[in-house]
């Protein structure tokens, strides 16, 4: 081969391998990757969710990673100073559940591959956070119990993600290693006579319509978007069953709702073990307790923590369940759920009052 040849052949070699690398690594070394701002991270990875995300990593995010506790003094933030009111430095532990010795070994040092997550991940948990907003959530999480969360979502429809999905978040006890979870800001379910903190954050105005108002003590506009007033998406508090007791609640926010539609199915996506529906009774009914044990083993979908213990009683009565699944499965482009007799089961329209 005449060395023109050989040469014209080594550069052409050269042209395509440098290509090839460009095309494998867009952008120029040292440019910044801008986000869209609606990614999760999973294993890494972003993936779209349609709705605002506030990460861990960004600027007012909440980094459920860090020893130090968030909300004290910086001198008192430390493990040193913590340890006398936190029994452990991490709020979360690695999923476990299911792999074996060599994966466990691989896992811990260099992080997981999305298709064994994905084999792992079969549950998405919906807690209300009692706290009243992801500020307060965080803080009582984060500062005082030790314990974790994937996902907060905020009155104004904001959502934090503390940790990447491939960690075990402490949220839900037997369902942690199998399971996504996220914290619903709303200040919880309460039995007649009981003790609550409604009057405190629910105000009725002229116009009939009830204003979510923040107490003092959790800040300055604590929510991401400045100035947003908070509206619950049905007017007067809902009452219904959950384990066998007769409660009361305020309804989540409607930017909560379309937020949480779009999250749901992204999940459902990303983890197809999860299903787009919540745990039914015979009748394709709501189950408003706890799963027996060998059933919680074998579910696989969107439940409420009182479907995993007996001693909770979140989402509460007010959540529209059927809002959420028919809307998610409308994004999936899934078809009606079915009860048992093969009959489409049809929820009453939601209401879901915007501003």
């Amino acid at each position: 081969m005449p060395a023109i040849t050989r040469f014209l052949s080594r550069a052409g070699v050269l042209v395509f391998t440098l290509l090839a690398a460009r095309a494998a690594f867009a952008g120029e070394p040292g440019q910044p990757a801008p986000r869209e701002g609606d990614e999760i991270v999973v294993c890494g990875q972003f993936f779209h969710t349609g709705s605002k995300v506030v990460l861990w990593m960004n600027p007012g995010g909440y980094d459920a990673y860090r020893v130090e506790r968030r909300f004290v003094p910086l001198d008192q933030a430390g493990w040193r100073a913590s340890s006398a009111h936190l029994s452990s430095p991490s709020r979360y532990a690695m999923r476990k559940g299911s792999l074996s010795p060599a994966q466990i070994e691989r896992f811990r040092g260099g992080g997981w591959d999305l298709p064994t997550l994905q084999s792992h991940i079969d549950q998405f948990v919906l807690h209300y956070d009692v706290e009243g907003c992801s500020r307060a959530c965080f803080e009582a999480l984060q500062d005082k119990a030790g314990l974790s969360i994937h996902f907060m979502l905020d009155l104004d429809g904001t959502i934090y993600q503390t940790i990447d999905l491939k960690e075990e978040a402490w949220h839900a006890t037997s369902s942690n290693d199998r399971s996504v979870g996220v914290e619903i800001a709303n200040v919880g379910a309460y039995t007649n006579g009981e003790e609550n903190p409604m009057d405190t954050w629910y105000k009725k105005g002229a116009d009939g319509k009830e204003t979510i108002t923040i107490p003092a003590k959790f800040g300055a506009n604590p929510e991401w978007t400045p100035h947003f007033q908070g509206h619950p998406a049905r007017r007067e508090p809902v009452t219904g069953e959950v384990q066998g007791k007769q409660l009361r609640q305020f309804d989540y926010t409607p930017q909560q709702y379309k937020a949480l539609v779009k999250l749901t199915a992204t999940l459902c996506t990303i983890f197809p073990k999860i299903k787009c529906d919540y745990p039914r009774e015979a009748d394709g009914k709501l189950m408003t307790h706890k799963l027996p044990g060998p059933e919680l083993k074998n579910y696989q979908g969107v439940l409420g923590h009182y479907q995993i213990q007996t001693d909770k009683l979140d989402p509460g009565p007010a959540l529209q369940w059927d809002y959420i699944i028919d809307n998610a499965r409308a994004i999936l482009k899934q078809p009606p759920v079915r009860n048992v007799l093969g009959e489409t089961i049809t929820a009453p329209p939601a209401l879901i009052e915007d501003d």
